[in-house]
């Protein structure tokens, strides 16, 4: 299936959009996705299984934190939860079964190239993190690195790094910003971002920002192929079927990376993820990280 899969995509950042300037938002419309036939059912839905091509599993036995062996999903839930990172939204966690991998590559392989390519690019990427560093540190006040939570695989938290590209306390500015939002969906981004500094534009272009999260991928938080990795306000937004994008670890590179990314709007966006769920195997992961290297030099949807 890899093959279709792959030339399908030539279409993907290619749709037609609308409007002009600065706030230029895709249209497109919904794409046709799997999704529960009981989408009508709430109370059914928040527990179906996470794989869109796995049948509602029982549940098994809830360990500590509220996880079933190890996985759970968040949901959007009406009452206030504890928050615990401050200053970010608390998503609820109900646990799920997740079918287990079945092939080699799925189950060790994968991990194993994730910890080799990891553990040689952060050796040979040193001196580029050095220089990047002290030109962040340049350019304006505040830290080097950003750090910021993200959402992995089963609803899990974790830090996420990257080289700083915006000013310092960018993320508290965020809301003042909120009208020139020019993504569609929970997603926020601005072409033209005021926040973002000039080795900080840079380094976006060139995607050299997202370097540290190789770190990431030795930890085991990410992989080197999956879906990106989303904030905890964009998953308290998601559809029930779009959850199923945390069934993985999520990535550095991925379909959406290599079709357009930013062009790409959000529902196809997370079509994307949940088709290289359904056919993730390694043949389909090198002919993505292949592809990621002529996406990143095109700097096609980089922002």
């Amino acid at each position: 299936m890899e093959p279709e899969l792959l030339a399908s995509m030539s279409g993907h950042g290619t749709a037609p959009v609308s409007g002009t300037g600065a706030n230029t938002v895709q249209s497109e419309e919904a794409p046709s996705v799997e999704t529960p036939t009981d989408l009508t059912k709430p109370h059914i839905v928040r527990l179906h299984a996470v794989s869109a091509h796995a049948p509602v599993a029982p549940r098994a036995r809830i360990h500590a934190g509220g996880f079933t062996n190890g996985h759970a999903r968040p949901r959007l839930v009406a009452t206030p939860r504890v928050a615990t990172h401050p200053g970010v939204a608390s998503v609820e966690v109900v646990p799920f079964e997740t079918p287990a991998p079945n092939t080699l590559y799925l189950r060790f392989g994968k991990r194993a190239f994730d910890v080799l390519a990891s553990s040689i690019a952060l050796v040979l990427l040193a001196p580029v993190i050095a220089v990047l560093a002290v030109l962040v540190k340049l350019s304006s006040p505040g830290p080097v690195f950003y750090r910021s939570t993200r959402v992995g695989r089963g609803g899990r938290p974790f830090t996420f790094y990257k080289l700083r590209s915006m000013v310092k306390d960018a993320d508290l500015k965020r809301r003042n910003l909120a009208h020139m939002n020019e993504a569609d969906g929970p997603v926020f981004k601005i072409a033209r971002d005021p926040r973002i500094t000039g080795i900080g534009r840079f380094m976006r272009s060139t995607s050299l920002d997202e370097v540290p999260q190789f770190w990431n991928i030795l930890k085991g938080d990410m992989s080197l192929v999956g879906p990106r990795p989303p904030i905890p306000e964009e998953v308290a937004q998601y559809e029930p079927w779009q959850l199923r994008r945390l069934d993985v670890l999520p990535g550095l590179t991925c379909l959406w990376q290599i079709s357009g990314r930013s062009r790409i709007g959000f529902q196809e966006w997370m079509r994307l993820d949940l088709e290289y769920i359904r056919h993730q195997s390694f043949r389909l992961d090198l002919k993505i990280l292949l592809r990621t290297i002529p996406a990143v030099l095109s700097r096609e949807g980089a922002y």
